[in-house]
């Protein structure tokens, strides 16, 4: 399969379906080009002959049947691997069972044979932990894949799969696959189900789908695992069809609202102002009505918040880890921001974290009034290009300029997962340098659709499918 890394997960398993190849010859290729790319460092960990006995069982007969795909090494359970969270800590973390997002890709027919690289405990915006070593972008290995679905971006970037699982709680699907050149969609809050294990992460600013290629694979992966399960503490309306039906369906003309600073009031990079820029003329060219808007930055108090929620979700993720291993946690298994994290979420009461909790909500609503007068906002998805490796360091001891460096980086990510709102990156521009840089598109809450319809219109107005990073 010489061909393989031009195709779509979509494309792969219709060619799987009728018969033209066979799933064991799409895993043998995905299999080959992983270890063609092993100076990446995209994978954690491989499983390759659990996935060659799932194949020769025969994969489930869902619209995926037989395609090959790579779990991020956070959050997502799968029987018989290791869920590290990028952590030498949780090497040890054998699943016994699949969560049930696992569950629907198993039923949908995906062949899944490994685990992608993922910062400690996703807790930065490149991939770099200590336990596995740096995912390197496949456009220039100097510079960073993103993070913290780094890992899964690079193994997309350079066609060792044509999607990947990927998990956002402040920009993780977005930043990365901005830095890689692809399609990110973070869906709505809760459109994906948690369980069984968790009700949300991170006070339900985390969400979870795929980092891909093309726009319908993110689409068509959205109809496989959308919906509550179990018990759901909540979630949202149930789509009005499909929303793989979405893609190439006219989205009418549309008022969209232009951010050319962040939030904050920051200045772009040049190469980001001009990427939101032309997107915007062309989305002028489409139909769509532009017009500029400078939304009020969120509160002060949101990023301490912010970090508080995350703290108590670390201390929580390592303490339960810690009794169900019988191992107490020492400070040397773990890198500088992590521990940070870790010391806070046990100094926290409960109050405080009930207070964290509100003043997020109350961002969020904010975040859900950018909206007001507009079907969608538009913006960089950050407000520079890729970073070089090594310049977010979570051994960082000067933790203030840290902190300021990460909160510009995610400015345009971060908000919607406050409000739960979907937003989606798309390979609109590459600098220079030629390094890709990413347009994000926001959406009212439960909004995907719209999302869908204006991003298939860009993908085929500019396509990016024929770019590729060098080998």
């Amino acid at each position: 399969m010489r061909d393989y890394p031009q195709h779509d997960a979509v494309g792969l398993a219709a060619l799987i379906r009728d018969r033209h190849i066979g799933a064991h010859e799409a895993l043998d290729a995905a299999i080959a080009r992983a270890e063609a790319c092993g100076e990446i460092n995209a994978l954690s960990a491989k499983y390759y002959d659990m996935a060659r006995v799932a194949v020769r069982a025969g994969p489930p007969p869902g619209p995926f049947a037989g395609v090959p795909f790579l779990l991020k090494d956070l959050h997502a359970t799968c029987q018989g691997m290791v869920t590290s969270n990028g952590s030498r800590f949780m090497v040890d973390n054998l699943a016994a069972h699949d969560s049930e997002l696992v569950a629907r890709y198993r039923r949908g027919g995906l062949v899944m044979f490994g685990k992608t690289n993922t910062p400690e405990f996703g807790l930065t915006v490149t991939t770099e932990p200590k336990a596995f070593g740096a995912t390197r972008n496949p456009w220039n290995r100097a510079y960073s894949a993103g993070g913290s679905s780094g890992g899964a971006a690079a193994a997309v970037a350079a066609g060792i799969v044509p999607a990947a699982h990927a998990t956002d709680g402040g920009g993780s699907i977005r930043i990365p696959a901005s830095c890689c050149g692809l399609v990110g969609l973070k869906p709505t809050r809760a459109r994906n189900p948690a369980g069984p294990d968790r009700g949300e992460g991170w006070a339900g600013m985390s969400h979870e789908h795929v980092v891909s290629r093309s726009v319908r694979d993110s689409a068509a992966l959205l109809d496989l695992t959308a919906g509550p399960d179990l018990g759901a503490p909540y979630f949202p309306e149930r789509p009005r069809r499909p929303f793989l039906s979405e893609v190439g369906e006219d989205a009418g003309r549309l008022r969209i609202g232009l951010l050319r600073r962040t939030p904050a009031g920051e200045t772009l990079h040049p190469e980001c102002l001009q990427a939101v820029q032309d997107t915007a003329v062309l989305l002028t060219a489409l139909g769509h009505h532009i017009e500029d808007t400078t939304p009020a930055a969120l509160p002060e108090a949101y990023m301490g918040a912010f970090r508080t929620a995350i703290a108590g979700a670390v201390r929580a993720a390592i303490d339960m880890h810690a009794r169900r291993m019988d191992k107490p946690p020492v400070r040397e298994q773990f890198e500088h921001v992590t521990w940070m994290f870790h010391d806070m979420g046990g100094r926290l009461s409960a109050g405080q974290y009930a207070e964290a909790v509100l003043t997020i909500h109350r961002a969020g609503r904010q975040v859900a009034g950018w909206f007001a007068g507009f079907d969608l906002l538009l913006m960089p998805t950050l407000p520079d290009p890729p970073a070089k490796l090594g310049v977010f360091d979570m051994d960082s001891p000067v933790e203030e300029a840290y902190a300021q460096a990460i909160a510009r980086l995610t400015s345009f990510t971060n908000p919607f997962n406050a409000s739960g709102s979907p937003a989606i990156t798309l390979p609109m521009h590459w600098s220079a340098a030629g390094l890709p840089v990413g347009v994000q598109l926001a959406a009212p809450y439960g909004e995907e659709a719209i999302l869908l319809r204006v991003a298939a219109q860009l993908e085929a107005a500019k396509p990016w499918a024929h770019r590729r990073p060098p080998d």
